[in-house]
């Protein structure tokens, strides 16, 4: 075992405070990571607030991961020491279930995927996540960051980037294509590089035009306010895919009035609240309510890969580990542009 720096919420709803967390020892297929940055969550937040039920405290949030292998066990094979690395949302699954052997380990049937903090790993241990210095994690579920993407706008990718290319990849996002991306935050930025870098022709979808600029910038063709009524006349029956990065609960009746006949609306936003749907919504025009998680270790390099490919990672705003508190706040009301990564070396 060995003693790391850390912060960690003491309770739900508490502010975050450093102390000292215990990792495991380095086993034969382990690797031993020193964190270098690591990014804020909307999820961090829903969960050390425990706004999306019971959670285990202390809890360390974290799981956009950046960092260089420190160590590596007896058995590792896929990494050295010096290797740039990261951990996303998952640090262990079955690996036995139809999903886990399909490279589709964040839908592990077989007891669920082993969340890289709030979760109890397979030792019965409580996980811990990246707002730390150090974290030991199986080779299986670490990947390797491209040399052309620095550290720390690669960090965010491991959830932000990930989230939204696995969608888009699995709703065929490319060239004649259509695709909205409702929310313009810390998922939703990505949403609009990686759909373009795709090749679809992408709207925006936000609150305000307020950050307009930046979506044009980043690849959007177009970007309208979901204020303004209008917007919902102007665009009905337009897009083959809207993404939704929102965690607050919308009109879902009024947003799948903008999809084409066979269109998708895909949720990767999870609202605290439950939402309500009018299915004549469904019905009319056969189209599709869907949601989407992370993605497998496999679609997870191929996204670093990929946003290498076409260099890019995350807008990010690098703070101090004293900041954390601060950040939170400044994430519920939208005030980031458009990721906080932690510079873990002031933990």
């Amino acid at each position: 075992m060995t003693t790391v720096a850390a912060y960690a919420a003491p309770a739900a709803k508490a502010p975050l405070e450093r102390t000292t967390i215990e990792r495991r020892a380095v086993g034969e297929f382990d690797v031993l990571i020193d964190i270098k940055f690591a990014g804020i969550c909307h999820s961090d937040i829903h969960q050390a607030r425990e706004g999306w039920g019971e959670a285990i405290f202390p809890m360390v949030p974290g799981h956009e991961i950046a960092g260089v292998v420190a160590e590596v066990g007896s058995g590792v094979t896929k990494f050295a020491v010096g290797d740039r690395v990261g951990v996303g949302c998952m640090v262990d699954s079955c690996r036995e279930c139809d999903n886990c052997k399909a490279g589709l380990e964040q839908y592990c049937t077989g007891g669920g995927m082993i969340g890289t903090y709030n979760a109890v790993d397979k030792n019965g241990d409580v996980t811990y996540g990246g707002y730390s210095r150090q974290i030991v994690v199986d080779e299986n579920y670490t990947v390797r960051i491209p040399d052309g993407l620095s550290l720390d706008v690669a960090a965010p990718l491991l959830c932000a980037g990930i989230t939204t290319y696995s969608p888009l990849k699995h709703w065929n996002a490319g060239p004649g294509k259509k695709v909205a991306i409702l929310g313009m935050g810390g998922l939703g930025h990505m949403g609009v590089k990686i759909a373009h870098a795709l090749g679809a022709e992408v709207t925006v979808l936000s609150q305000s035009l307020r950050k307009k600029e930046d979506g044009l910038k980043l690849g959007a063709d177009h970007y309208y306010a979901t204020s303004d009524p209008k917007t919902f006349q102007e665009l009905a029956g337009s897009f083959d895919l809207i993404l939704s990065t929102v965690s607050a609960p919308l009109s879902l009746d009024q947003y799948l009035s903008l999809l084409k006949t066979d269109g998708a609306f895909v949720n990767v936003g999870a609202p605290e609240e439950p939402v309500s749907l009018n299915l004549f919504s469904v019905i009319m025009g056969r189209k599709s309510l869907a949601g989407s998680g992370i993605g497998g270790i496999r679609e997870t390099q191929e996204m670093l890969d990929f946003c290498a490919e076409h260099g890019f990672g995350a807008e990010i705003e690098l703070i101090a580990a004293s900041e954390i508190n601060e950040a939170y706040e400044r994430v519920l009301s939208s005030d980031v542009r458009y990721r906080f990564v932690i510079d873990a070396s002031t933990i």
